[in-house]
């Protein structure tokens, strides 16, 4: 509609204006005619004056002329030569002075050929338009001179033709000033609701579904339309958020909580490399506890042993070269000693072709591998043990058998002995292995009250003849009427024998082995009362980096200090018997001083309320 005005507006301007210019080419023409006629009819009447020289008379008939008719603008008579001699408004004699100037009209050189012609012409000037009219002047066939005529247009067509003029230049005016008011009112009112469209849609982007957009008066049908339904689809996903929100928050809790809690450490990655999720595993394995890691990149996270083995395969799983399941494994150092084993999975959207990011599995197989290597150990030991003493009764007894009567009964006597011993050593291996072996097993054993005195007195009486023979001195010191424990005798007989004789075996001649009993607090000072049960020697004591791993399997102490004797079980079978009585077995020890063994039991009740002793050596050691 603004074009179809516009271009309605152009057109009847051009024709108005065309119709203008035609109405003041006739005025010209009009002015034309009558300032030759004018022009002519003045010349017959004054040419006789000019010829009589009779200027008094020409003044005199020119002023009468000119203030009879206001189409005259000026009248101006000129000689031969062109000089002006008189003329109205003004004259030679009126502005005669000092200064004066001499004025003349400069006519066409054959302008005195052609006289019967009056020369015509239209110019504007500052007081507006004026035709001038040259009639030459004869009188008796002699030319003397020009009469040059200003006329005026005629006011009537001059003032039809403005005004006319102004006006179609006013409509028109007026016309586009409307139509680029209304465009502009119209963008406005359009583009302001399609702004407010905008943010709508930004914000719903970002989960606002409370957005609204108010419609605007006279936005139009089709505008209005788009608004209603804007609005109407932010009303339903507003709905549809408030239906699932709790169903989703629910979901993701069970997923987060699934993946914190699994035992595996679990590192979510995009196919920047970029890490997305961790769990409290991963971030425990890799020492990143307290740190900002989502959003770093994992090659610069990992250890440095993790991304010299991962660097080439995740960029290969991110650009979809490697799609099936990778194994790897690591054995770093910081931030702690750990083996690991990495698996790398893609993971794919619904259709499993583009790869939307790398999930990897972590998986803390040092414990695995610490118990291969006592495995291969123990095999080793066990291997070891075995061998000796068979190979021992074997060497002995093929002798008895084939030098039997050559030997003297001395001799015979010591060989028996010899094989004895070693039966008796690959026993008490056997013995060891088994009894570890029930112990890690799921066998359930029925604990009842105990006094403590009785295994006590038992152990001393069976080490007694052993510590007499090597010259060391083996005490009690048990509290008088000491309760009895939560226990089971024979487990409890076992770690005595074990620790008492692991004292004797490395306490030499002249140093003492003491079993004590005392009653004490329980744990962080509560009212419960607990045993404590020490096994403290004045033998080699035991290294600093030896304490940390004496209670591990097929760990032998005596390997170190150059001694046969012994399987590297006891001590692991003593940490297991405790901690089935619900405590933990802890030393203290320096080299050269000797070695305290000691453990906590709970005091037995008719019904029980067992307190347990703290699992933390710290505050054990505290005791």
């Amino acid at each position: 509609m603004a074009a179809a005005t516009l271009v309605v507006s152009l057109i009847m301007s051009g024709l108005t204006f065309w119709a203008v210019n035609t109405i003041q080419q006739d005025a010209r023409l009009s002015d034309t005619r009558f300032g030759s006629d004018l022009g002519l009819l003045l010349a017959a009447n004054v040419a006789p004056l000019v010829g009589e020289d009779n200027r008094t008379e020409l003044a005199r008939f020119s002023h009468r002329f000119y203030s009879s008719t206001s189409s005259v603008r000026y009248m101006l008579y000129a000689d031969a030569d062109g000089n002006i001699f008189f003329g109205i408004p003004f004259s030679d004699s009126e502005v005669q002075n000092s200064l004066s100037i001499r004025r003349r009209i400069q006519l066409p050189e054959n302008f005195a050929e052609h006289y019967d012609l009056p020369l015509v012409r239209q110019h504007l000037t500052p007081d507006g338009e004026v035709t001038d009219v040259f009639v030459p002047l004869l009188y008796e066939g002699k030319y003397l001179g020009a009469l040059a005529i200003g006329t005026n247009p005629n006011p009537t067509a001059v003032a039809s033709s403005h005004l006319t003029r102004d006006v179609t230049i006013a409509v028109f005016v007026s016309i586009w000033v409307m139509v680029i008011l209304g465009a502009v009112f119209n963008a406005l009112q359009i583009t302001k609701p399609i702004k407010e469209l905008v943010v709508g849609v930004k914000n719903i982007a970002k989960g606002n579904f409370q957005q609204r957009v108010d419609l605007p008066v006279g936005g139009g049908i089709e505008l209005g339309e788009l608004i209603a339904s804007f609005n109407e689809m932010a009303e339903r996903l507003e709905r549809y958020e408030k239906q699932n929100i709790e169903e989703l928050t629910a979901e993701k809790a069970k997923l987060e909580t699934l993946v914190s809690t699994i035992a595996d450490g679990a590192v979510l990655l995009d196919t920047h490399l970029q890490i997305v999720l961790v769990n409290p595993t991963a971030r425990r394995i890799f020492g990143w506890e307290g740190k900002a890691i989502e959003g770093t990149n994992a090659l610069y996270s990992f250890p440095v042993a993790v991304q010299v083995e991962l660097s080439r395969p995740l960029h290969q799983v991110a650009r979809g070269e490697l799609r099936e399941e990778a194994e790897f494994r690591v054995t770093f150092t910081e931030p702690t000693n750990r083996t690991i084993r990495i698996l790398l999975n893609t993971v794919l959207d619904p259709s499993r072709e583009i790869i939307k990011g790398i999930a990897v599995t972590v998986q803390d197989i040092t414990r695995e591998v610490e118990l291969n290597e006592a495995k291969s150990q123990f095999i080793s030991n066990v291997s070891h043990e075995l061998r000796t003493p068979l190979f021992n009764i074997k060497s002995f007894i093929e002798t008895l058998y084939e030098y039997g009567e050559d030997l003297s009964e001395a001799e015979r006597q010591e060989f028996l002995e010899t094989a004895n011993r070693e039966t008796d050593r690959l026993t008490r291996l056997v013995n060891d292995v088994l009894d570890l072996s029930r112990l890690e097993s799921c066998k359930v054993y029925h604990f009842e009250a105990v006094d403590l005195a009785q295994p006590i007195e038992q152990i001393l009486r069976t080490y007694q003849l052993n510590a007499k023979d090597k010259g060391i001195e083996l005490l009690q010191e048990i509290e008088p009427d000491l309760p009895s424990v939560v226990g089971h005798y024979d487990l409890l007989l076992q770690v005595f024998a074990n620790l008492v004789g692991n004292a004797l075996k490395f306490t030499e001649a002249g140093g003492k082995v003491v079993i004590r009993a005392s009653l004490v607090s329980g744990p962080e000072g509560g009212l419960a009362k607990v045993v404590r049960v020490e096994i403290a020697d004045t033998g080699i004591g035991i290294d600093p980096e030896d304490q940390a791993a004496i209670f591990e399997r097929f760990f032998r102490v005596e390997n170190r200090v150059h001694t046969l004797e012994g399987t590297g079980l006891g001590l692991s079978i003593v940490r297991n018997i405790v901690q089935r009585h619900r405590s933990h077995v802890c030393l203290v020890s320096e080299v050269g001083v000797g070695t305290t063994f000691w453990f906590d039991l709970a005091v037995y009740q008719d019904e029980p309320t067992i307190a347990l002793p703290s699992t933390e050596p710290a505050a054990l050691a505290q005791q």
